[in-house]
């Protein structure tokens, strides 16, 4: 099965803001390079047929455009999951059974071959999701032909998707599909584990990370 991934983004100027104590002005840079990482990675994976991303920000625009994502602008303006239903809306408007997977734009660390190992897994399912790294939010929400995406990211989201009905992935050394970067912490944990090269340029300037 060859997934079409949905990925949204913030305007940079906006992204992120919980780095700002680790990343001061480098911040919005950091975002960039966070989903162009994700984004060169989802493309690298097998199993993975498109990359849509949802976004009114025209830098990243332009640059995830060049690695391969067809850009959808953000023209609900009403938030994450509003954003990923319209990227799955507009898929679907030309392949109505499209399999769908909204996926985070902060997965720096993200490996193809991992990516492919929990599609394989969620490709099992109507509905499913793999629970970031924390254990209370979601990083990977996936919908197979015929059922709806049905997104409910944010605070607590692992709880909110189990309650919808998706079912929690349980599979091994997906470490890097499950490492989305909102802290200073985070950030240092996913260059422990191995960034792309967006990212690891990016953070070079860092000299701590609180």
């Amino acid at each position: 099965m060859q997934w079409t991934l949905v990925i949204p983004l913030k305007p940079l100027v906006r992204a992120k803001s919980r780095l700002a104590p680790a990343a001061g002005g480098l911040r919005p840079g950091l975002a960039l390079a966070f989903a162009q990482d994700t984004v060169a990675a989802a493309r690298a994976c097998d199993a993975v047929g498109d990359v849509v991303v949802v976004t009114d920000d025209a830098l990243a625009e332009r640059e995830l455009a060049a690695l391969g994502a067809r850009i959808v602008p953000d023209s609900p303006g009403a938030g994450l999951n509003a954003a990923l239903a319209h990227g799955a809306a507009f898929v679907r408007a030309s392949a109505p059974a499209a399999p769908v997977v909204a996926l985070n734009a902060d997965l720096p660390a993200l490996r193809p071959v991992e990516l492919a190992r929990v599609l394989g897994a969620a490709a099992a399912f109507p509905r499913a999701f793999l629970p970031d790294a924390a254990g209370i939010g979601t990083t990977l929400l996936s919908a197979a032909p015929g059922a709806e995406l049905l997104p409910a990211f944010g605070v607590a989201s692992r709880a909110r998707h189990t309650a919808s009905g998706a079912v929690e992935l349980v599979a091994e050394g997906v470490d890097s599909v499950r490492q989305d970067v909102d802290t200073g912490d985070d950030l240092r944990t996913a260059l422990t584990m191995g960034v792309g090269p967006y990212t690891a340029n990016a953070s070079a300037g860092l000299l701590t990370l609180d």
